[in-house]
């Protein structure tokens, strides 16, 4: 059973406009302290049978200039790659999706001997991800599966009893994936809201994810 309350309050979330390399971008970041010391969670997002565990199935060669598939989602190229040194370590890697093309960087930070933050950075330029779609769902379309990841994890460092990656669909339709789905929804309708978009706007998009996530219809608006 998973503390679903206890996940979702462990996550920092936020989402910010900024300018990349000359183009307007969305920075999506999202960080979570593991109770596992920096080598062992480097080691269960780098290494290909640990992250099957907690993620996706993955293949490829996980070393800097080497690319990576991950079984029926995104592949891409492994450009920096600096293993623990002095409590911290990270990776930055493109995300390679539906013919277009995004950005990771994991950052980890040892906080004393057996604690470890986590944190992901996924960019996006803002031209690439249509209008509509935004509008639509927000930063929740991919925030929220990101969720998914950081509870993966977290259940695979602490040997938590939760769904499996390969439970994990058939999780989301259960109460308890549909209370982590939508708590995690809201979250990102918080974040959004923070960067400036209205709040009614925020809540709507996290309503619209919730329902992709979930299956379970939108709460209708009251222009509908």
């Amino acid at each position: 059973m998973v503390d679903v309350q206890h996940q979702l309050d462990a996550v920092t979330r936020e989402i910010a406009s900024e300018e990349i390399n000359g183009y307007p971008a969305r920075v999506q970041t999202l960080a979570q302290t593991y109770p596992s010391p920096i080598d062992d969670v480097w080691d269960a997002v780098t290494t290909t049978e640990r992250i099957a565990r907690w993620f996706q199935p993955i293949t490829g060669d996980l070393v800097l200039g080497g690319r990576y598939q991950i079984e029926g989602n995104a592949g891409g190229e492994i450009q920096e790659c600096a293993p623990p040194a002095n409590g911290s370590a990270h990776f930055k890697a493109t995300w390679e999706y539906g013919g277009g093309v995004t950005w990771l960087t994991v950052r980890l930070t040892a906080e004393g001997e057996d604690a470890t933050r986590f944190e992901l950075e996924h960019i996006a330029r803002t031209d690439d991800v249509p209008a509509e779609f935004w509008d639509l769902y927000g930063p929740g379309a991919t925030g929220v599966g990101w969720d998914g990841g950081l509870l993966g994890l977290a259940l695979h460092l602490t040997g938590g009893d939760g769904p499996s990656p390969k439970e994990a669909e058939a999780w989301a339709f259960t109460d308890e994936g549909r209370s982590f789905y939508r708590g995690a929804a809201d979250a990102w309708g918080t974040a959004h809201a923070a960067d400036g978009t209205d709040r009614a706007a925020a809540a709507r998009a996290a309503d619209n994810t919730y329902a992709f996530y979930t299956g379970e219809p939108a709460p209708a608006t009251a222009e509908e």
